[in-house]
């Protein structure tokens, strides 16, 4: 497959070129491209890229990277622990490159959050770079948003600024495989295992080693207290089973072996929704405390991982029209909770028989979501009692899949996962 260039690449690429004010931070899902961004613009740039997590690469391993602009590897001593002194010393090697050049020079570290206190020390030595006028700039990457967080809001305080990757989006896939509507919304949005598509054994099993199981056990269970890690795995699992379903914390007990209470329910989906994997949409009801007590809506957020752990291939999967039709409400929902941006919040509404598949809402901005099939008719019917309940004006969009005439209001498929959240908001 050709190279491709994430959208990020160029933001990353303006970031560099101005005055090192700011870190730059880049976050995202495991195996959504983070490196390949970097390194991709590293290329333009005189540079030193090193992995807290990774053994020290060769330069035919960096393969896009220009040698005369690239200081590869990390210490000299590749048997070195990447601690908090391993940290220092590739800083101190980064600031002696800045010092004998002319055009600048940028460190970047990747698997960051792999340090024990990262962040306290990126501080200090961020500081003193700043006290001491060394226009180094720094890139940080983290494949585990939840620890990236905790040490930016903890220490690095107005020192960053952030680049997010999600998941691929289906022009992306299509651009980057050539991928058809139905293979993306099968197979799901991971780069990585594109080319396994047509062996669909292989393809599981990359799906499940090489993504979900490091997922779990080194992005979670590794650096976050988990008590009962069997539970977490079985609630990943049933989550991604029940995809584009409203399952109540008490439901999901009763499915559970061994499941404790709802509190430590709630926080593993969290920390599964923080790792890029499950989310558990909340209830749109108008009120941030009924909205708390609400059953979370469960969205994959990538549909590689429900497809993953059916037992649907390919051809099933588009046979059974049931099964078919949660994997793209799932596909829809991950697109607007991977594209929504940083200020808007996605929900979902119910009462009695009457629904909303999802809520877009950013300030008293709200966008309705309805995805149509030949096999739901719902018409107008959940719009009318959302717009009577809550007596805002706001935009409705229905996504059809199989059937049904385009209109402004009315979108194909293919159309709507092809545009960002956000846009579709400001359309409202």
């Amino acid at each position: 497959m050709a190279a491709f260039e994430r959208a990020q690449k160029d933001i990353l690429v303006s970031r560099l070129r101005e005055e090192p004010r700011r870190l730059i931070i880049v976050t995202g899902p495991r195996q959504v491209g983070k490196t390949t961004m970097v390194q991709q613009a590293l290329a333009e740039f005189r540079c030193r890229f090193v992995s807290a997590d990774e053994p020290e690469r060769t330069f035919a391993e960096m393969g896009t990277l220009s040698i005369d602009d690239l200081s590869i590897g990390g210490a000299s001593d590749t048997g070195q622990v990447k601690d908090e002194r391993w940290l220092v010393q590739e800083w101190e090697i980064a600031r002696r490159r800045l010092a004998e050049s002319d055009s600048g020079y940028v460190l970047a570290i990747d698997e960051v959050q792999k340090i024990p206190n990262w962040s306290e020390i990126v501080k200090g030595l961020w500081d003193a770079d700043r006290l001491n006028d060394r226009p180094l700039r720094v890139i940080l990457l983290g494949s585990a948003p939840l620890l990236m967080q905790s040490g930016m809001s903890e220490s690095l305080a107005g020192r960053f600024e952030t680049i997010q990757l999600s998941h691929w989006s289906y022009p992306e896939m299509s651009a980057l495989a050539a991928m058809d509507l139905r293979q993306y919304v099968y197979f799901g949005g991971y780069p990585g295992a594109a080319s396994y598509t047509h062996d669909e054994g292989r393809w599981r099993n990359y799906i499940l080693n090489s993504l979900i199981n490091p997922n779990i056990e080194r992005d979670i269970l590794a650096m976050e207290r988990v008590d009962k890690p069997a539970l977490l795995q079985t609630l990943f699992e049933l989550s991604a089973q029940y995809s584009g379903q409203v399952l109540s914390f008490t439901k999901l007990q009763g499915n559970l072996h061994d499941a404790g209470n709802t509190t430590t329910l709630a926080r593993y989906l969290a920390l599964l929704e923080n790792a890029g994997l499950i989310a558990g949409l909340p209830k749109y009801t108008g009120s941030v405390l009924r909205r708390r007590s609400s059953s979370p809506k469960l969205i994959v957020l990538n549909t590689a991982l429900m497809s993953a752990l059916s037992d649907y291939s390919f051809m099933e999967a588009n046979a059974d029209r049931t099964f078919w039709r949660r994997l793209v409400e799932s596909a829809v929902g991950a697109h607007l909770f991977n594209t929504c941006g940083s200020v808007a919040k996605l929900f979902y509404w119910r009462e009695q028989n009457d629904e909303v598949d999802f809520v877009l809402q950013r300030g008293r901005r709200l966008l309705a979501v309805e995805v149509k099939s030949g096999s739901k008719r719902t018409g107008r019917r959940g719009f009318d009692a959302f717009r009577k309940r809550f007596n805002n004006e706001i935009k409705e969009l229905t996504v059809f899949v199989e059937r049904g005439t385009p209109t402004e209001d009315n979108i194909p498929l293919a159309e709507f996962l092809s545009v960002p959240a956000d846009e579709w908001l400001n359309k409202s």
